[in-house]
């Protein structure tokens, strides 16, 4: 598969258009079918965490105090990026937040995501649910740590890709799995996914 970032935010809530912020935030590149290197850090922005997120993250106000500011986080982490192609689970919401943190610091994204969630309502359509948590015990992948935790999540999400990429290659066929595929294949109706898998594989 091609080099990818998989990526995950832990925030005070569901939107940055909401007044959220990012809280911690995690990476994992992934290269020749593995992870080759990480990027892990909370992020202060001053923002409120409330009850419930605490409850959820473990990520708590007293913590963050002492967290390196969000804009040098945010700086560090996209100098790690870089131009790598992103990939995340339910990648419309980390979307958001990598998006809003990086125009606080006055950079730009320059890549597209792929979703994790939405290639594995495609390609798995017989798991129970398509819940990270949930996607990871039933393809017996890793146990990676406390969900809810940005880099057991990212590590999660990470696995998650490396199983649906050797599907795509074994079961289906398709020797190169491109970034730009797995886009395109998550925009496929469910009901079309043979056939757009079918023109992959004639395409190679």
């Amino acid at each position: 598969m091609e080099r990818i970032a998989v990526i995950d935010f832990e925030t005070t809530g569901m939107s940055p258009g909401q007044n959220c912020r990012a809280t911690e935030i995690a990476v994992a590149i992934v290269e020749d079918g593995r992870i080759v290197a990480r990027y892990q850090n909370l992020m202060n922005s001053g923002a409120y965490v409330p009850p419930f997120i605490e409850s959820l993250t473990g990520i708590s106000n007293a913590m963050l105090r002492t967290a390196p500011p969000a804009a040098q986080v945010m700086a560090e982490v996209a100098e790690f990026v870089g131009s790598t192609p992103l990939v995340a689970h339910n990648a419309s919401f980390d979307q958001k937040f990598w998006d809003a943190e990086l125009a606080l610091i006055k950079r730009q994204r320059v890549q597209s995501f792929a979703c994790s969630m939405l290639l594995a309502r495609r390609l798995l359509p017989q798991a129970p649910n398509h819940k990270l948590g949930t996607l990871n015990s039933w393809a017996q992948l890793p146990n990676t740590g406390k969900a809810h935790r940005a880099m057991a999540d990212t590590e999660m999400a990470a696995n998650l890709m490396l199983f649906m990429a050797e599907l795509l290659r074994q079961r289906h066929g398709i020797p190169t799995i491109s970034h730009q595929l797995l886009c395109s294949l998550q925009k496929v109706p469910a009901a079309k996914i043979a056939e757009a898998l079918s023109r992959a594989r004639g395409s190679r």
